[in-house]
C-alpha cells in the first residue's frame, strides 16, 4: 500500500481511514499491510499519539 511519506499528511490519511473505515489502528494496519509500530513512531515524531478510545491520533 502506498501511503503518504510526509508525517502530517500521513496523520491526516490515517485519521481519515480510522474515522471512515476501521475500528482500530491494528485493524487498519492489518488490512492495509502496514506496520503499526512504524506508523506510531512516525507520528510520535511530530507530537502525536494514538488514542484507542477516540480511535485517532491526537496531540500529546
Amino acid at each position: 500500500m502506498n501511503i503518504p511519506k510526509d508525517p502530517v499528511m500521513l496523520m491526516s490519511y490515517i485519521n481519515t481511514q480510522l474515522r471512515d473505515n476501521y475500528p482500530s489502528l491494528s485493524e487498519l494496519a492489518k488490512s492495509l499491510g502496514l506496520d503499526e509500530n512504524e506508523i506510531m513512531d512516525k507520528l510520535n515524531g511530530i507530537g502525536m499519539k494514538y488514542d484507542p478510545d477516540l480511535n485517532k491520533f491526537v496531540s500529546r
